[in-house]
């Protein structure tokens, strides 16, 4: 395979600015080479596409790439079609993969990114990446068709992780409703990215990038965990069955 995919946890990283963490990153996946990059944005709910891509604009010039969002054109398909890079950013994922499919993208995306196209991803666009988007940590405000997602990756990923539960917070934790996730979905694994730290696939193998690792989540409590700059095949966590059959499994 020769894929280029990048899946950030999330858009900020502490006090930072908006993807002011995720320079090194960016350029990983894109290289400093010429790239005119279309934006997805439709995980933005309580603000216009417009202002979203005003938001995000303005970084990627800055880095040397050229980016519009995907809401200018009036053939969504073929401006996946004819771009050099695609980004996606955060927001609601529900809302997200709704619209991804009623604009008739998801599968020109998983195309594209299949024959070599770079892929970038942060929050509910490192969801839609996975299989399905069921370790998503967003609300089900809307109800798209399916759960299921690109499958750029063979696993569940599980973006803004965040270890432990407040003082005089009596709901579950991450770990707690993952390990849900993993009881229910047996022998399904998942990949915990906390925010700043990011998952550099070429389809084949991926890497840890960041400074705050990642975490391999396994049924029975067990949290492996990936340093930065770690790479492992992406066999290593098991996803769910049928993913080297995609159209079997998207069926």
């Amino acid at each position: 395979m020769n894929q280029r995919i990048l899946l950030m946890s999330s858009s900020r990283k502490d006090s930072l600015g908006y993807l002011e963490h995720a320079s090194e990153q960016i350029h990983t996946l894109l290289r400093h080479e010429k790239k005119r990059v279309i934006f997805v944005p439709y995980a933005g709910v309580t603000f216009s596409f417009d202002t979203y891509e005003n938001i995000v604009k303005p970084v990627f010039n800055q880095l040397g790439y050229e980016l519009e969002s995907i809401h200018r054109s009036a053939d969504p398909r073929a401006a996946i079609e004819q771009a050099d890079a695609i980004a996606v950013g955060g927001g609601n994922t529900f809302a997200l993969l709704k619209r991804m499919y009623d604009a008739g993208i998801v599968d020109a995306i998983r195309a594209k990114v299949a024959a070599g196209t770079p892929y970038v991803g942060w929050s509910a666009g490192s969801n839609v990446a996975c299989p399905t988007i069921r370790t998503t940590n967003d609300m089900p405000i809307v109800q798209p068709p399916t759960l299921r997602a690109l499958g750029l990756v063979p696993f569940q990923i599980n973006p803004h992780f965040i270890s432990g539960k407040p003082a005089g917070h009596n709901g579950e934790s991450r770990e707690e409703r993952l390990a849900e996730f993993l009881e229910i979905n047996a022998p399904e694994q998942v990949f915990a990215l906390p925010e700043g730290s990011a998952l550099y696939s070429d389809g084949t193998h991926g890497t840890v990038l960041g400074e705050r690792h990642a975490l391999h989540l396994v049924s029975g409590g067990r949290i492996d965990t990936l340093r930065e700059g770690e790479t492992f095949p992406l066999s290593k966590i098991i996803g769910p069955a049928g993913m080297n059959d995609w159209a079997a499994f998207s069926a």
